[in-house]
């Protein structure tokens, strides 16, 4: 499709390649002028031969339209920086489509043009030849049955693990929507070969589309620079941490590519969790306060009944209920400032709110004393668990990174144990009446099915074994001790 407007840059990674660069340029079909405002960049990786020099002469022999560009980079900057400096000159020259084509032959050149063509329809944010989308024709081209077996043995971990369904992970001829790469932070990813990985799962956070298009393989007489173990090492590690990152174990910047999706206040009522219990525990209650409400699931199912119910968080949720009190306040301020403060109110709900304040303390003495005068009201409370298996194992590991979400929350300005947390509230005067382990939430990361009911009922027994390390959360219900005002008002009446 003939669309003279669209910018597109040809960009040839080069290493040692005197022997193959110029039979490359000249492959690229001459219609990419014709459709497109073309330009060829190669960026010579700092060869140990002539592969430089060898591309400046070609160029100018041959006669054509094409706008040239060749750089050679001073220091070698590996299979992965080189790419970072080409789209980084596709970005500044605001290109619409780079089109990566390797130096040595191995990807061919004329299908350049039906590689482009998704993107310029709008298709695709990136478009991979793969060569194995007809198998046979990888072994015809002559891929070395090793290099296939391994292929195709990454490739399925790799769509097990991203649960994607990609023909091939590791071909290395690609085209990307420029405007694309600008929201993903491709500039933090590996300058090793394992690059290639880390940009499909970039693009796979970020919602990207690719489409796959199958091209002929061909070996010849180039030398491999890659390290097989190295690089099939490197991918599924790579690959877990970034499937570790999704279930919020972990936490890299290379794959922090999209905001907050909500998903902390994914509803959690239909399993055992602090929103089940909240839910159950107050059923009772007439005058119920709910302090850090977030997206406002608990409030709205419980205002489905004959019950007062107040919120206050920092932001309203969306299409709150009116027969809902909101409140807009932020919790790290003096609570007396707060229109709630001099309502009475049988139960008090702190879901997953004492991690995130600045002062946990200063807030509590604020709760007691707000309560000083009904000492018979219920507070629920939830946490993460910090000594829970998966932050142990890491922390032995030497990892701890904090994330978007989870006990590790980037927003967290506070971490606690069972035992601490306890003791946080006793020495604020409250009574603890029940503390209780709670499970991983499983099902928001496999679904409501069988295999993670299986999950919650033995992470459920080994709660009940060994709260404090197999607990992903706790889960309180406390009271405020009497006052010794209170007391002592008590003590002058039956006097």
């Amino acid at each position: 499709m003939k669309n003279i407007n669209k910018k597109v840059l040809i960009f040839i990674v080069a290493y040692n390649a005197e022997k193959t660069i110029s039979n490359v340029i000249s492959r690229i079909p001459l219609d990419l002028q014709k459709n497109y405002k073309t330009e060829i960049l190669i960026i010579d990786d700092a060869s140990n031969d002539q592969t430089y020099q060898v591309g400046v002469k070609h160029i100018k022999k041959i006669k054509n339209n094409f706008k040239f560009t060749i750089l050679k980079n001073p220091i070698n900057q590996g299979y992965g920086g080189n790419q970072k400096i080409g789209y980084d000159y596709a970005i500044k020259k605001n290109f619409d489509f780079v089109a990566l084509l390797h130096g040595d032959g191995q990807y061919a050149p004329e299908y350049l043009t039906k590689l482009i063509a998704p993107l310029n329809l709008g298709k695709a944010n990136a478009v991979f030849g793969s060569r194995m989308i007809k198998n046979t024709d990888a072994i015809k081209g002559g891929m070395p049955i090793y290099k296939f077996i391994g292929n195709k043995i990454l490739t399925f971990l790799q769509n097990k693990l991203l649960n994607t369904k990609l023909s091939e992970f590791h071909s290395g001829y690609r085209v990307y929507e420029v405007n694309f790469l600008k929201k993903i932070p491709f500039y933090l990813n590996t300058n090793d070969f394992h690059f290639d990985t880390e940009i499909i799962i970039q693009i796979l956070f970020f919602k990207g589309k690719i489409k796959e298009i199958a091209i002929p393989t061909y070996y010849g007489e180039e030398i491999c620079h890659v390290n097989g173990i190295k690089y099939a090492f490197n991918v599924i590690t790579t690959s877990i941490i970034a499937k570790m990152q999704k279930y919020n174990l972990l936490y890299d910047r290379r794959f922090d590519v999209l905001e907050d999706d909500n998903s902390h206040y994914t509803s959690k009522l239909k399993w055992e969790s602090p929103h089940s219990l909240a839910f159950k525990a107050s059923r009772k209650s007439k005058k119920i306060l709910d302090m850090g409400c977030a997206g406002g699931e608990l409030i709205e199912k419980l205002s489905l009944s004959n019950k007062k119910i107040s919120a206050v968080d920092k932001f309203k949720p969306i299409n709150l209920k009116s027969n809902i009190k909101f409140y807009k306040f932020d919790l790290n301020m003096n609570l007396e400032r707060g229109d709630f403060y001099n309502n009475s109110y049988d139960t008090i709900l702190m879901l997953d709110v004492i991690e995130h304040l600045n002062s946990p303390e200063k807030f509590l003495d604020e709760i007691y004393l707000m309560l000083k005068k009904n000492p018979e009201t219920n507070i629920f409370v939830s946490t993460g668990n910090i000594s829970f298996i998966a932050t142990r194992l890491l922390h032995l590991f030497g990892i701890f990174n904090y994330g978007k979400k989870g006990i590790l929350d980037l927003t967290h300005t506070r971490l606690f144990t069972f035992k601490t947390l306890q003791k946080l509230f006793k020495q604020s005067g409250f009574i603890v009446n029940e503390v209780k382990g709670i499970s991983a939430p499983w099902p928001l990361l496999f679904g409501e099915n069988f295999f993670s009911k299986t999950l919650l009922f033995i992470n459920q027994f080994l709660n009940k074994v060994f709260p404090g390390l197999f607990a992903y959360q706790i889960w309180m219900s406390v009271k405020p001790s009497p006052s010794l005002d209170y007391l002592l008002n008590e003590a002058i009446k039956n006097k």
